[in-house]
């Protein structure tokens, strides 16, 4: 569903987007493009920092165990 709103911008900016989009690219569905596009770039950033976060969280004991598993297996060689 798609609803109308109303934004006010500086004419130099529109003159780019403008030209930017093209003359066959609608204003309208140019700039929604571009919101979508740094909507989903947000939400990707805010995946990779919670997942980032999780790993941080449980890296102190995975390196301690990644460190017992290489101990073990240096004694075996």
């Amino acid at each position: 569903m798609k609803a109308k709103t109303s934004l006010t911008l500086s004419g130099d900016l529109l003159k780019e987007l403008d030209r930017m989009a093209g003359p066959k690219v609608s204003r309208s569905s140019f700039i929604e493009r571009i919101l979508r596009d740094f909507v989903d770039q947000r939400a990707r950033q805010k995946r990779l920092a919670e997942e980032v976060a999780a790993i941080n969280e449980h890296a102190g004991r995975l390196n301690s165990e990644m460190s017992d598993a290489l101990s073990l297996q240096a004694k075996m060689e």
